[in-house]
């Protein structure tokens, strides 16, 4: 990136920041901050933040792409429009939902996941990974948020071999973000290397800095056969190292396969799953991420979901 564009993008951070200061303070009493993917409603920035604010009763979204553009390939302009919708409706950013680390790792054998898939309007490979955080940090400036959420490289058959040198890349990126106060959060992803609570817990551990967390998904989780998210996965984590969750739901077929499902229906139990988040201290993000489509189209898959999830809240007797 030019060092004109660069300026150009931190300008955009300085000048909003000012207007987005009265957020800061929330009346609500939630202990978490309920938010909702952007994209899982519509590639329409205004009318996703729209539907998030106004319908849902939202202080927080999460970015991924919008405009049919990935969050980190969106131009200065792009930029800036979407800094004024978030400030039209008083939303807040949960983190940077980018695709970093979503590519196959050097030198191991090609993983089965590799090939062309939904990426959600991302195309990077290895050699781009150091420019894209750089990127990424200029954008929790930009969004006024601590937070990249990242992977860990497409998932390989044996991992073993690599796994020490992954780790070491994931470190890297977490002192790189340390020097800007942000929080590097790796997602459990079935189709990356860190996948169950179990696998998980070794990351955590094999990665102690502070500043790298989990993004938990019981969602992703629980596309493994016989794997319980909740209680089971969860009581293997660090609660202190959470710093996201994603919230969606999963239904396991005959055949030993998944289909995404609306939140509350589906294998993971969400009820208990809040409970022991709210019992824990958790007090970051709980964001929807939809996946499921059952209803058609985005908006009202999404909508569906939300209200299960409101659902679930609520049997959790916790005030959302």
């Amino acid at each position: 990136m030019s060092a004109s564009r660069r300026d150009f993008l931190l300008g955009l951070a300085a000048a909003g920041a000012a207007s987005t200061l009265p957020m800061l303070a929330s009346t609500k009493s939630c202990p978490f901050r309920l938010a909702v993917i952007n994209d899982e409603l519509t590639q329409d920035f205004d009318r996703a933040c729209q539907i998030a604010s106004q319908d849902f009763g939202l202080s927080w979204i999460e970015l991924r792409g919008m405009w049919d553009k990935n969050i980190t390939e969106l131009n200065a302009k792009e930029l800036s429009d979407a800094q004024k919708i978030l400030e039209k409706y008083k939303l807040r950013v949960t983190d940077i939902a980018s695709p970093l680390f979503k590519v196959d790792w050097p030198g191991a054998p090609l993983s089965k996941n590799s090939p062309k898939r939904d990426q959600f309007h991302a195309d990077f490979d290895f050699k781009q990974q150091d420019a894209l955080l750089d990127h990424c940090i200029e954008l929790t400036k930009i969004f006024h948020t601590d937070r990249i959420r990242c992977f860990d490289f497409w998932r390989l058959e044996d991992q073993a071999p690599y796994r020490a040198a992954m780790n070491d890349k994931l470190r890297d990126a977490a002192e790189k973000c340390a020097k800007h106060n942000i929080i590097l959060l790796l997602e459990n992803e079935m189709a990356c290397n860190t996948a169950t609570g179990e696998e998980a817990a070794a990351t955590l551990k094999a990665i102690p800095n502070k500043n790298f967390m989990l993004n938990w998904d019981p969602g992703n989780a629980a596309t493994f056969p016989d794997n319980t998210p909740y209680p089971t996965g969860y009581d293997l984590l660090l609660k202190e190292r959470i710093g996201h969750c994603h919230c969606k739901d999963v239904k396991r077929l005959a055949d030993g396969k998944y289909e995404w499902a609306p939140v509350g229906g589906g294998v993971v139990d969400w009820v208990g799953q809040f409970r022991a988040l709210q019992h824990d201290g958790y007090h970051y993000g709980v964001s929807l991420e939809t996946h499921w489509r059952g209803a058609g189209i985005p908006e009202a898959s999404t909508r569906i979901s939300m209200q299960g999830l409101k659902d679930a809240l609520k049997k959790a007797d916790i005030a959302c």
